[in-house]
């Protein structure tokens, strides 16, 4: 249980847990009734209310429905997620979730990219043991970021793989087809563009850095470099220009959007179970 303390008390996640039972409570519904109306297991709904679990986007629309609280739950659950991101990353995700162009360049499959179960394999596969409960909550939180796709107005987002991505699977052949077949799914949308770095095109620049580059509203931009267990975010204006250079330097040497669709579809052929 999330106890109540000087660190926790303000913090959103709290805040969800305990505006969740507030909710259930006021509506004069047990655990049980709530339970048969959202057919969400009655002591998986006790523990979002204790703030032992953080829930995915769906389940907080269901209770958003049920208690006619328009939007509420799904915004605070929007920041509540952010708890479950480590604090170097917290920062670049706020930026992200309101940027109205993103450009990224990849060497795994991206996190907004992922499928849950290509996700649960990626995160169970880290060099520090993880508990079940961890496991759901980080896949949760990771899934939780693809909300921004599905905005409306949608954020143009452009993602330029290295080849690599695609070339190197899971060891499970259904979840490596089904994370392939979301890849080709997502190229095809219109607002979101794909393009392979194909080996061909040798070293680049920062063809070994994976980077992130955001742009909002306003006009104003940040870029985010990730490290091996480290990330920057970099938010001064000719540091930012300087890297957006270097993503069109890749973007230039990668397959055009059409050619890169047509590789991956043929990668989702070759990997039918």
């Amino acid at each position: 249980m999330v106890e109540k303390n000087s660190e926790t008390e303000d913090s959103a996640r709290w805040v969800l847990a305990c505006e969740l039972r507030r909710l259930r409570e006021a509506s004069g519904r047990s655990l049980a009734q709530l339970a048969e109306e959202t057919n969400y297991d009655r002591t998986y709904l006790h523990r979002l209310e204790t703030g032992e679990r953080l829930s995915k986007l769906p389940v907080m629309e269901a209770l958003d429905r049920v208690y006619g609280t328009g939007e509420l739950l799904v915004r605070l659950w929007r920041l509540a997620r952010l708890d479950a991101f480590k604090d170097r990353y917290r920062a670049f995700m706020r930026y992200e979730a309101k940027a109205t162009i993103i450009h990224k360049y990849s060497l795994i499959v991206p996190g907004l990219l992922q499928t849950e179960a290509f996700a649960r394999l990626a995160l169970s596969l880290g060099p520090t043991p993880i508990s079940p409960d961890e496991l759901d909550e980080n896949v949760a939180a990771r899934l939780g970021r693809q909300d921004l796709l599905r905005r409306s107005p949608s954020p143009s987002v452009r993602f330029i793989l290295d080849e690599s991505v695609l070339r190197r699977p899971v060891l499970d052949a259904e979840v490596w087809h089904a994370q392939l077949t979301r890849i080709a799914d997502v190229a095809e949308a219109p607002a979101i563009a794909i393009q392979v770095l194909p080996f061909s095109a040798g070293v680049q620049r920062l063809s070994g850095s994976p980077l992130a580059l955001l742009w909002m509203a306003d006009d104003s931009a940040v870029a985010y470099l990730e490290g091996n267990g480290s990330g920057e975010l970099i938010e001064d204006p000719e540091e930012v220009q300087r890297y957006r250079l270097s993503y069109d330097h890749l973007r230039d040497a990668a397959l055009t959007p059409r050619n890169s669709l047509s590789l991956i579809r043929q990668l989702v052929e070759e990997s039918r179970p």
